[in-house]
């Protein structure tokens, strides 16, 4: 291997130790780990990229989408580069698990001593009050100088936790759905959709099934989301202290036949790290240890019920960076020829506790930019705690949700006539902080810059220094509070339960989305542009209310981004709305690292 001397630290990838993480000792040398490294972008189709700009000029019907072989040209890595890193990684006595170019990354495994020796950095475990045991190193990653121009990242070495679920339990108790009145078989369209005036009322005063909410926003007619593959991203592992987290077939078999009438979707489930669908007690005390239960059968309650005739793919990772990195590769690279994103988990993208890297966060918006030359659109929760984002002081917004290739979605609290077809009463911002169940996420990002989409609205200042405008979070937002948000099934198949924060928020946008290119017969791809154009009268604008540091008012606010949607007026103007010069946004390489800064 090379020696020391002639390595190079890779670009952004400096850690320091969790704060009140304390080392316990060094890793074991003859553990057996397994490390990603990602290749640059394939430097001969870097120009080809930029021919994507003007995607975000045009409606859905008008927009041509890269191939699957054009988009591996473009945006995987050069096979010669591919060959460096397998011999160099081989040289060190790394047993090379896959390489694939349109993914560009090098999956390799090896010791803990012999990934020390080739990476150049000592790994150590260490104790965290709050995540538990990890391993992690501190300092940079390095490579040999010769292949400092094609290795860009490398994913493994820390497996400290990246990410939280951003869902919020009701008060009420879960209640048996046996027990629920007025339970009824509903009668099936053509389709096999549930007509809205069959579905039961859910069991909880204020609170509503998801397919209550979608007649609420008025989601596009005879529409079900077929021919449409949506990915839903499911976490569990790393170092959590209750690392569950899944779903029970046998439940949602009950929730969508017995308790809505319905029939389950097509589910499918990726493993892409750890142990896969891994469901644990899903109650709100293992939640705050860790376990994910909770938020995948929210997820996929959602999803599966507002848009039942699309195909679902559960994406399993690790709460770790590598987990996120390879998870959004393989949604956006992969072959499931995904249309719809729905994530619902981030951390604030400035966290003090260092779980995102610069090199991280650049690789986890690369994917994002190549997926929206693919046509996929991305939706992602904005957080649960209002401005602070979890952070002792000052205000924050959360990654991925800050991302500018990205759907933000934020929170809102909604109240809505009884009946039938109900229709919104009252709709504000959601925050309840004062008793403790939080509130929709929205700010200023620290990391990307204002995107030219945004130029048209008024974004302010961050409250934080150095007052900076930057990318403004979120962009739209949906019902988030769990006293009036949607009633999901409990993984024991028993028993129903309230459930809100932006966690519900995201799933809602992200069914709309596949139920909208079922309509338009094409992808909505990257939608923010065409919303930044069309949103006024096509949006419900959300003007009552505040997260924190920021309230809601006319037009564009830094609490319920343009506002929540009406899906007949959305899929109206996404077919005849003209999208010109200052809504455009750029996806080159400069937007996709963002500012200089990263956590």
């Amino acid at each position: 291997m090379t020696s020391r001397a002639h390595m190079v630290p890779i670009s952004g990838s400096y850690r320091a130790a969790a704060p009140q993480a304390k080392l316990v000792e060094k890793a074991n040398p003859g553990e057996r780990i397994q490390v990603s490294i990602y290749a640059r972008q394939n430097p001969k189709f870097l120009s080809a990229t930029r021919t994507q700009d003007e995607l975000s000029l045009q409606v859905p019907g008008k927009r041509k989408y890269l191939t699957g072989d054009e988009f591996n040209q473009c945006y995987g890595a050069d096979p010669e580069d591919m060959t460096k890193i397998t011999a160099w990684a081989k040289a060190c006595k790394l047993k090379v698990l896959d390489s694939n170019a349109p993914k560009r990354r090098v999956l390799v495994e090896g010791t803990v001593a012999d990934i020390e020796s080739a990476f150049g950095v000592q790994l150590n475990e260490y104790e965290h009050p709050q995540s538990g045991r990890y391993r992690g190193r501190e300092g940079e990653i390095h490579v040999p100088a010769e292949l400092s121009a094609i290795v860009e990242g490398v994913f493994g070495l820390d497996n400290r936790q990246v990410g939280h679920a951003r869902n919020r339990r009701g008060r009420a108790l879960p209640v048996p759905w046996r027990e629920v009145e007025g339970l009824k078989t509903a009668q099936e369209t053509k389709k096999g959709v549930a007509a809205a005036a069959s579905t039961p009322a859910a069991p909880f005063p204020g609170a509503f099934f998801p397919p209550q909410v979608a007649s609420v926003y008025n989601y596009p007619r005879n529409t079900d989301g077929s021919n449409q593959n949506i990915g839903i991203f499911a976490f569990n592992g790393g170092s959590t202290p209750d690392p569950h987290g899944g779903y029970s077939l046998d439940a949602l078999n009950t929730y969508f036949k017995k308790v809505l009438g319905g029939q389950t979707p097509k589910i499918t489930d990726v493993v892409v790290h750890g142990a896969g669908n891994n469901p644990g007690a899903d109650t709100a005390a293992s939640g705050r240890q860790g376990d994910a239960t909770g938020e995948v059968m929210l997820d996929m309650c959602v999803v599966g019920s507002v848009a039942p005739g699309a195909n679902i793919f559960m994406l399993f990772s690790e709460f770790t960076t590598q987990g996120w990195v390879d998870a959004i590769q393989e949604a956006v690279a992969g072959d499931r020829d995904l249309s719809v994103i729905s994530i619902s988990y981030g951390n604030p993208e400035d966290d003090p506790q260092g779980a995102w890297t610069k090199m991280g966060v650049k690789f986890v918006n690369q994917a994002f930019q190549a997926a929206a030359a693919r046509g996929i659109t991305i939706c992602c929760a904005s957080g649960d705690d209002g401005s602070s984002d979890q952070v002792p002081s000052g205000a924050h917004v959360d990654f991925p949700a800050s991302s500018p290739f990205v759907l933000g979605v934020g929170g809102t609290k909604l109240v809505a006539s009884d009946g039938a077809n109900p229709t919104i009463t009252e709709e504000t911002v959601w925050n309840e902080d004062l008793i403790g169940e939080g509130a929709g996420g929205g700010g200023i990002s620290a990391i990307f810059t204002k995107p030219a989409y945004q130029n048209s609205v008024s974004v302010p200042v961050s409250v934080t220094p150095p007052h900076r405008v930057g990318r403004g979070v979120p962009d739209v937002a949906a019902v988030a509070d769990p006293e009036t948000g949607v009633v999901r099934m409990n993984v024991d198949g028993q028993h129903l339960e309230p459930t809100g924060g932006t966690s519900a928020a995201a799933p809602l946008w992200a069914a709309l989305v596949t139920r909208l290119n079922q309509k338009l017969a094409t992808r909505c791809g990257f939608l923010n542009p065409v919303l930044y154009a069309a949103a006024k009268g096509v949006l419900h604008d959300i003007t009552q209310g505040n997260n924190g540091a920021f309230s809601a008012g006319s037009g564009w606010d830094a609490c319920t981004g343009l506002g929540t949607p009406d899906g007949e007026k959305l899929l109206n103007a996404l077919s005849s709305a003209a999208v010109s010069g200052p809504h455009a946004v750029k996806t080159g390489a400069a937007a996709a690292a963002g500012k200089e800064g990263a956590a």
